[in-house]
């Protein structure tokens, strides 16, 4: 059997041999507590600073401007309710989002309404950017937050977030970017760009699942979600975990420094993965498509097949993908990312979405284009049976 295609580089990537290596010694005589004050505690401390600058200086920022989580989930939820419940005392109680945020987003969302407070939902376009004149009548001065992710975890649709950005600002309203598959892929800069509040994660650039960042301007008020230590500024209390920190830092060092390289490379990958599947399969829908998007994600369906049963035959012979988010694995409802943007039922059933990455090579694109259009026309095969 061929060597094993794995294209969900969206869901989680590799750990980076160099991520690895700088992680290693604080699993082992370097594992002091960075809040006791002898030796090892002192050791721990100055790992756990220079993490904190050398994510910053990746952001445009201070590095007392960076908070550690254990993920881009608690980074999203921090920032959304942290952010609404320090300022619904000024009587700014509603919150924006888009209808095609990742899960984390949302569900903040929701329970912002279940306290009191007034969730508003942008309208987008098909091609899922967001409608300018919905952004100008929702975003008003009694909104508290308004969050809007940067780059689609499942059709890899990019927003204008520094214009957006911008125009919240000047309403007096905290702007925030989920920018976990934005990382690494467009240039960030926070003493450029307005956005106040900003998620990343580390397992989608290199770094291990179980550590993620927020960054928040200075100033920005911020209640925190957990209670009993002072760690952080006490916006997130709790012992840091010092090796994952320190393995964040390094992959996002690694990442910024590459991005331009992994862009045109993802780019005339994902073009020859797509112009070779839409001439096989002429019918094909690409979502998305025109808007612009980030090179990594490739969001395709097929009439007459359906998700379940083609991503298990895919993974039969070897090839690994995803029908959407990650967090939605197991889910029978079709994509709310595609419901959003007016994709029918019956399509956004059938839709795969394969994600390029570092394990991505011409190869792994051409088995694809062999075996893709094959199983569809099986799938078609047994459906009229």
């Amino acid at each position: 059997m061929p060597d094993p295609v794995y294209l969900d580089h969206a869901a989680t990537t590799p750990v980076r041999a160099e991520v690895f290596d700088a992680m290693q010694p604080f699993f082992g005589p370097r594992f002091g507590n960075p809040s006791s004050v002898h030796r090892w505690g002192r050791e721990a401390r100055t790992a756990l600073d220079e993490a904190h600058e050398r994510v910053a200086r990746c952001l445009g920022a201070s590095a007392d401007e960076v908070v550690f989580t254990s993920c881009g989930t608690e980074a999203d939820n921090l920032a959304v309710l942290g952010i609404w419940r320090a300022r619904r005392a000024e009587g700014r109680r509603a919150v924006v989002t888009t209808p095609i945020e990742h899960k984390a987003v949302l569900a903040a969302v929701h329970e912002v309404t279940r306290e009191g407070g007034d969730e508003r939902l942008l309208a987008m376009t098909r091609d899922g950017l967001v409608d300018d004149s919905s952004f100008d009548k929702l975003v008003t001065e009694d909104v508290a937050i308004c969050s809007v992710m940067w780059i689609n975890n499942e059709i890899g649709a990019m927003q204008r977030v520094p214009d957006l950005a911008e125009r919240a600002k000047a309403r007096g309203v905290v702007f925030h970017t989920d920018a976990v598959q934005a990382f690494g892929k467009v240039h960030i800069d926070a003493r450029s760009q307005k956005f106040d509040l900003l998620s990343l994660s580390g397992h989608k650039i290199g770094a291990p699942k179980g550590i993620g960042a927020l960054y928040v301007r200075r100033g920005t008020p911020l209640e925190p979600l957990m209670f009993g230590g002072t760690q952080d500024r006490g916006r997130r209390p709790g012992t840091e975990n010092v090796a994952m920190a320190v393995g964040l830092a390094r992959a996002a060092e690694l990442a910024v420094a590459e991005r331009e390289h992994e862009w045109k490379k993802l780019e005339a990958l994902r073009d020859r993965l797509e112009r070779g599947l839409l001439e096989k399969l002429p019918d094909a829908v690409i979502h998305g498509r025109g808007a612009p998007r980030a090179p990594h994600i490739t969001n395709i369906s097929v009439p007459g097949t359906d998700s379940e049963s083609l991503l298990m035959a895919l993974d039969l012979r070897g090839i690994g993908c995803s029908a959407g988010s990650a967090c939605q694995s197991g889910s029978v409802t079709p994509s709310h990312v595609l419901s959003a943007i007016g994709v029918p039922a019956e399509l956004a059933g059938s839709a795969i979405r394969l994600s390029l990455g570092c394990l991505s090579t011409e190869a792994c694109v051409d088995r694809v284009l062999d075996v893709f259009p094959m199983l569809v026309e099986k799938a078609r095969r047994l459906q009229t049976a």
